[in-house]
């Protein structure tokens, strides 16, 4: 696994963070040291897309990136006549990610897509997955994207969304970042690795608040939203139609 050392140096100028060839060789180092609990995350997803997968309908990854998810949900469907999408704006990942695929041993296919998820045409889904995708959507097409991921699901089908979130209290946000830092500090991150990443994330990761993503899901009109997950600053949902 290639060591994430893409800001352990000083930038003149730390450019806006973007899912590049750089990013995309050290991305497993880099979401394994940075985000608490990815490694749950994924195998739960496929535990979720067992209970939640129907037969002859598709199951989607939006912002698959490199396929962690995806593959956990290729693993987890149990029934026939399904299939598994992948769609992810970044080329490197998506060349990456269909290397991955190929040496999987499952049997549910696997289509995979470069493209913007807010322009798919998403129908006859039982089990959607936006694992840290949503948080980098301009915050005026989430209502939107988020409708049609309902407008696709069949009755009974679910949404897994995981988010970096924030908090409505000051002190609480405060004590979570600080202890996302700390995780982060455990992990060997520098104090000026994490500043530079910080900066390069800046408008281009916008998180909200548990109740926000609530809200939302809930106002698309899910019957149930709930979140399932929670370490620090990060949360993954479940929402069921």
């Amino acid at each position: 696994m290639a060591r994430d050392n893409i800001y352990a140096n000083p930038h003149d100028a730390v450019d806006a963070f973007a899912f590049d060839e750089a990013v995309t060789r050290v991305f497993p180092d880099m979401i394994k040291r940075s985000v608490p609990g990815y490694n749950l995350i994924i195998p739960m997803i496929g535990v979720i897309t067992e209970q939640y997968a129907q037969a002859n309908s598709t199951l989607y990854d939006l912002g698959c990136s490199l396929g962690a998810s995806l593959l956990a949900m290729r693993h987890g469907v149990k029934h026939d006549g399904c299939k598994v999408v992948g769609i992810d704006n970044s080329q490197a990942m998506i060349e990456r990610c269909r290397s991955y695929v190929d040496i999987d041993n499952a049997k549910v296919p696997v289509e995979l897509y470069e493209g913007d998820v807010t322009e798919f045409e998403y129908q006859n889904a039982s089990v959607i997955t936006l694992n840290f995708t949503l948080q980098f959507i301009d915050q005026d097409k989430r209502l939107d994207l988020i409708q049609s991921l309902y407008d696709a699901l069949l009755p009974g089908g679910a949404l897994i969304l995981s988010e970096k979130i924030c908090f409505d209290n000051a002190k609480e946000q405060e004590i979570q970042q600080e202890l996302h830092w700390d995780f982060k500090r455990a992990n060997g991150y520098s104090d000026l690795e994490i500043s530079q990443k910080r900066s390069a994330l800046e408008n281009v990761l916008v998180p909200e608040s548990q109740t926000q993503q609530i809200e939302r899901l809930k106002g698309a009109g899910f019957r149930e939203a709930f979140q399932w997950y929670q370490c620090f600053n990060f949360s993954s949902f479940i929402a069921v139609k």
